[in-house]
């Protein structure tokens, strides 16, 4: 039996990080939300998303990011290359309590500096989504919802999202 070695390394501002695989919870909700986006996204042919581990090299050497869900738009597709080089449509960081600073504060600055139009923000245990959009080089919200409501996305047209879909742990 072939095995595959997943390489779980970020260069985060020039310093290689190692983390660890992400708990089941994360799993699950992680797969919850790409079913809910790849539908939207296949059935109105607007791109490509992909899940982790994917290497978005967005400066060779200094920053090489894994973001839990990312979009690509059918116009942006020369950055889908042997991993994806540049900056995606939208990413998403479905956040474990290890990794809130990480993921909310240091990775969503290299988003911001970078300029990823939109950066998804999700936090199982608080069952709450917040999309944020690149407003004069800065993040802002965009929406945001918690235990129940709709997120939408600026970014991927006409897409809307019940939370509940995406939090469900129905077997």
């Amino acid at each position: 039996m072939e095995t595959v070695d997943l390489d779980l390394t970020e260069i985060i501002n020039g310093e290689e990080v190692m983390g660890p695989s992400p708990f089941g919870r994360h799993q699950d909700v992680a797969a919850n939300l790409y079913d809910i986006l790849r539908q939207h996204v296949k059935k109105h042919s607007l791109g490509k998303l992909f899940f982790s581990p994917l290497d978005v090299i967005f400066e060779e050497g200094i920053n090489r990011l894994q973001p839990d869900i990312l979009f690509i738009s059918k116009e942006n597709k020369e950055i889908f290359q042997d991993w994806i080089r540049g900056v995606p449509d939208m990413v998403c960081e479905i956040i474990s309590p290890g990794s809130y600073e990480k993921d909310t504060e240091v990775k969503k600055a290299i988003y911001e500096r970078y300029r990823v139009p939109e950066y998804w923000v999700v936090i199982p245990e608080l069952q709450t989504v917040e999309v944020l959009i690149i407003e004069n080089d800065r993040y802002k919200k965009y929406c945001t919802a918690e235990i129940e409501g709709m997120v939408r996305s600026k970014v991927i047209e006409g897409l809307q999202v019940n939370i509940k879909d995406i939090f469900d742990q129905a077997w």
